[in-house]
């Protein structure tokens, strides 16, 4: 999820790229770069870091020019440096991207053999050759993005600069965000609405397949089959922080919703339809560790029911500020699976010193693309889920779990657990999750008013069984850490073990009640808690008579596949303790006592 803008008009353009792009910054902080057209000539500055390194540049080496192009990154195809920084350059044509281009390897090859040279590790780099050769055989810019993007495929935010075309820029859009905005006498384009506040509050944005024409006078807009389309304007009301934030109340709640397209992300280019595999080279099939901290611990726990089931190897979990006090059986047989937003968390990385020292093959499962941990690794698997803002931890979490499943597939079919025919139906079932998300999120308005009365509760108690009931630990989590209400995660069939002592009609049980496997089991705990007063908050996939007699309140969920309910279940928990949040009047992105990385131990 990268930052990208534009601009073309009367004023000078690197200045104000440059704060256009500081207005996105959260978007990707890896490198950054903007190029500038001025008197026939494109001159283009980059970095390696934050944005401030390229603030430094210009100020010993202005740009001038009143049209340009600007970009932050956040690293998906190659390591951060000043070499994979955008913008990226072949012959006449710059491009600045945000998105991942999945055919981008096979499109390199054909390049290669028609004599492009590549000068980064960059999927995007692809994209400006694709330009170029076509301007090269006697195509207009406009025509020669049109039908580069035919051989493309993947998500992309495209801005493009021609060197010989000084009075354009073309903006391309599929599955990745991007608005212009108009002034008079100018044109602006940004991958989110902060970076054109300072200018205008007029503007438009383009659909996917869309590509758009801008000039100083505006933009034109064609479709897919190169027609021209209206395009309304749009005038935005409210301050630059609420823009920033999508129009959610907080960064939590828009990354909640942002999951849908998180997940696509994640598995996004990673795995073959057509014969259901996902790449793993080198993965030692012998015992798994996985180890990990907080929210990741809990998609951990579920990614052990994924990699035995699936894949048939053995995994154990460990808490990463654990595993290297308990004298772990691990060696150069082992794989050691750390899991990790940041990929800075101090006791995960310590249990990775440990894994080396032992000649164990370490694969971390990371969203920072040049963490700590990325670089302490053999592989890693990228979640992709783009930056999150909120300490509560939401679409990170849904990308672990996809992350995991993927992993388990993977290994299923290196060890012949796992037939060519059930890995493609596993992998098919992938592919409707961000769907089951969205209806899921439709629960938001439901869950206001309920929030509201459970929000003076002072302990909760959640249920799961199986692979579901680290689910439940989640939830709990999410709860305490953002509404500083005390609740605890159980296994269901342990609540007759001790928990039961504290149900009484004050005690919100919320039980995780998906058809599956353990339904009528979990069913029955359902009727103890209801027995003993409790109020039972049942979150299901399927209506059932005997859960509505039972339960105080039932929320359906759509009905996912086994090893994918778990990512389906989450979404109404971390909605529930969002709004429970907001009630008790805390803040929710900014949880006391709490820190986004925990980089000591």
């Amino acid at each position: 999820m990268c930052g990208i803008v534009g601009y073309i008009g009367r004023r000078e353009a690197a200045p104000l790229l440059l704060e256009s792009l500081r207005k996105l910054e959260y978007r990707g902080y890896d490198s950054a770069g903007i190029a500038v057209l001025n008197s026939g000539k494109v001159a283009i500055r980059r970095c390696e870091g934050k944005l401030g390194n390229l603030e430094e540049i210009l100020a010993r080496s202005s740009l001038p020019g009143t049209i340009g192009i600007g970009h932050t990154r956040w690293a998906t195809h190659g390591r951060p440096s000043e070499t994979n920084a955008h913008p990226h350059r072949a012959g006449d044509i710059v491009v600045v991207h945000n998105g991942i281009i999945e055919n981008y390897l096979e499109l390199k090859e054909q390049l290669s053999r028609l004599g492009s040279r590549f000068e980064s590790e960059t999927d995007t780099e692809i994209v400006a050759h694709l330009v170029d050769a076509k301007l090269s055989n006697g195509a207009d810019f406009l025509t020669a993005v049109r039908h580069s993007l035919k051989e493309i495929q993947g998500s992309y935010a495209l801005v493009f600069l021609n060197q010989r075309d000084p009075e354009r820029l073309i903006v391309a859009k599929n599955s990745t965000p991007i608005v212009v905005g108009w002034g008079e006498g100018e044109t602006f384009i940004a991958s989110d609405i902060p970076a054109l506040l300072d200018y205008t509050r007029k503007v438009t944005f383009l659909e996917d397949g869309e590509v758009g024409e801008v000039t100083a006078k505006g933009l034109r807009v064609l479709n897919g089959k190169g027609k021209a389309v209206q395009r309304a304007v749009k005038e935005i009301t409210g301050d630059a922080v609420a823009a920033q934030k999508g129009g959610y109340r907080h960064f939590m709640l828009k990354e909640i919703h942002e999951q849908p397209r998180a997940l696509t992300d994640t598995f996004r280019g990673r795995i073959s339809l057509k014969e259901g595999d996902v790449s793993l080279e080198g993965v030692p099939l012998a015992r798994i560790h996985v180890v990990a901290c907080g929210t990741a611990w809990h998609a951990a726990l579920v990614g052990k029911f994924m990699l035995e089931e699936i894949a048939g190897i053995p995994a154990e979990v460990d808490y990463g500020s654990e595993f290297r006090y308990r004298s772990p059986l691990i060696d150069s047989r082992s794989l050691l699976l750390p899991i990790s937003q940041s990929g800075e968390t101090a006791d995960t990385l310590a249990a990775v010193e440990l894994g080396r020292k032992r000649k164990a093959k370490v694969v971390s499962i990371c969203n920072v693309v040049d963490s700590s941990l990325a670089r302490k690794s053999d592989g890693v698997f990228y979640t992709r889920a783009g930056p999150e803002i909120s300490v509560a931890s939401t679409k990170a979490f849904s990308t672990q779990l996809a992350a995991l499943y993927l992993f388990a597939i993977g290994l299923g079919r290196l060890t012949g657990r796992l037939q060519r025919s059930e890995a493609k139906r596993l992998t098919e079932d992938l592919l409707c999750l961000p769907h089951q998300v969205e209806e899921a999120l439709k629960l938001e308005g439901d869950l206001e008013a309920l929030s509201r009365e459970l929000s003076s509760a002072t302990d909760f108690l959640y249920l799961g069984r199986g692979i579901n009931y680290p689910i439940a630990l989640e939830g709990a989590l999410k709860l305490k850490e953002i509404s500083y209400i005390h609740a605890e995660g159980y296994p269901a069939g342990e609540m007759k073990h001790g928990p039961i002592a504290l149900i009484d009609e004050r005690m919100p049980v919320v039980v995780l009640l998906p058809k599956d496997r353990y339904f009528q089991k979990t069913l029955g705990n359902l009727k103890e808690v209801e027995s003993r007063g409790g109020k039972v908050i049942a979150v299901t996939d399927q209506a059932d008579g005997a859960i509505d007699a039972a339960a105080y309140r039932v929320l359906t969920v759509p009905r996912a596949s086994y090893f994918l309910t778990p990512i389906v279940l989450a979404i109404p928990l971390q909605l529930l303790a969002d709004e429970i949040a907001v009630h008790r009047g805390t803040d929710v992105d900014q949880p006391r006592n709490l820190a986004k990385s925990v980089t000591v131990e």
